[in-house]
Order: C-alpha cells, then structure tokens, then sequence
C-alpha cells in the first residue's frame, strides 16, 4: 500500500502541471490513470485532460483545483 502511495505521488508530481509519463512510456494506461486520478484526489483535484490534448499520453493530462 505505501509502495503504491509513493508511485503515486511520483506520477503526479504537481498539482497545476503534467502527470508525467507513466511507468508505459508516456502511454496513458488504464492503471496510470488510476493512479493518477487517485493522486490528484488525495491532493484535492480532479484530473483533465488538457487542452488540445491527445487522450493517448499521460503527459497531455493535468490535475486542476476543484
């Protein structure tokens, strides 16, 4: 559970920027989005995909304030 927390945190690394790239090179998986949708959550965010964004890569998501 911590080990899971701790990649979490790491795959979100800021609150108003880019999740990242993932442990897929940059692909958006099912599972990184999860974990990223989590981290954001527990930051008090909600994760969106970013303007002009390609649903396809992680990098292209951010986690916004509520």
């Amino acid at each position: 559970m911590k080990a899971l927390a701790i990649l979490s945190a790491m795959t979100l690394a800021a609150c108003a920027s880019g999740v990242g790239s993932g442990r897929s090179g940059g692909i958006a998986t099912y599972d990184d989005l999860k974990a990223a949708t989590a981290t954001c959550a527990a930051r008090g965010g909600s994760l969106k995909l970013k303007r002009n964004g390609d649903p396809q890569y992680l990098e292209d998501y951010a986690c916004e304030a509520k």
